[in-house]
């Protein structure tokens, strides 16, 4: 990268370019072009200010609990499947200081559902730790499994996600079918929950390849300039694959455009449903 922002240095052309933001626009699609990575973006910002989120006991339990409606949706479809809308997947830490509201507002409502569609179409943010939160809800409490290895660059530790012996509520199990609904705007973290649990065989992925964006990126001010760089600095690493779904993204096991992604996931569902009637059916007509 430093190779080619000196490259780009001695380029008169870029230079005379007077806009910021076409500029950024140009040594984003430069630096992309270089190190063929999609995740790496220049931005201009002369008003950003670095986020600092807020001290979890700072919040009111009643604005966490609105930040949660907020961001997931959930009902129950005909046929007795659930649906959860998730724009974003809370940490463990958050998770457990609204857990009542959790049970109350959404688990007590699916849990005694047939299946359950979980959609993360929309989903484009999300903490780490939120992980082996959501993906233990879906497996046995025993034998614990190892989900996912991340490993952080700037403090070279590897961390390793594991499934979790207990939980807050009821676990939804291991029989009933799970379908996750993917679309090329499905970021970070709703990735690697994917990832995890179709590698896991718990959950088939319906809809568009996701994005293939990172775990975490951080925002580098380059000098004195209002000018940034977007930068990867963790990496996860599937320990069943052994491979990562960062830049290619997760692949969808039935492919539809986004738009059709619930459509699809009923009608799968549904006819999973009437395979042993089918599979019966079809002995008798044998033995006939």
């Amino acid at each position: 990268m430093e190779e080619t922002i000196d490259a780009a240095s001695t380029n008169t052309e870029i230079l005379s370019i007077p806009d910021p933001a076409t500029l950024a626009s140009v040594l984003t699609e430069g630096v992309k072009n270089t190190i063929g990575d999609s995740r790496v973006k220049v931005t201009y910002e002369p008003e950003y200010v670095p986020a600092v989120p807020p001290a979890m006991p700072d919040i009111p339990l009643e604005q966490l609990a609105g930040m949660i409606k907020a961001t997931v949706k959930v009902e129950v479809l005909d046929g007795n499947i659930a649906y959860l809308k998730i724009q974003h997947i809370i940490g463990e830490e958050m998770a457990q200081k609204v857990g009542p509201l959790l049970l109350e507002y959404i688990w007590d409502k699916v849990l005694p559902t047939s299946a359950m569609i979980l959609d993360f179409r929309s989903a484009v943010s999300g903490e780490l730790s939120g992980i082996p939160y959501i993906v233990s809800y879906y497996t046995d409490s025993e034998p614990l499994i190892h989900i996912d290895s991340v490993y952080d660059r700037p403090s070279d530790i590897t961390t390793e996600l594991w499934s979790m012996p207990t939980l807050l509520g009821k676990r939804y199990g291991t029989s009933k079918p799970l379908i996750i609904l993917t679309s090329k705007n499905t970021l970070g973290v709703a990735e690697d929950v994917a990832y995890c649990l179709k590698n896991l065989k718990r959950a088939t992925i319906v809809g568009e390849n996701t994005a293939g964006g990172t775990v975490k990126i951080d925002k580098i001010k380059v000098g004195d300039t209002d000018f940034y760089v977007s930068v990867p600095v963790a990496k996860s690493i599937n320990p069943i694959t052994g491979k990562s779904w960062e830049i290619d993204g997760v692949a969808p096991d039935f492919e539809v455009p986004a738009e059709d992604a619930l459509e699809t996931a009923i009608a799968i569902i549904e006819l999973r449903a009437e395979l042993p009637e089918l599979v019966q059916a079809a002995a008798a007509l044998v033995a006939d």
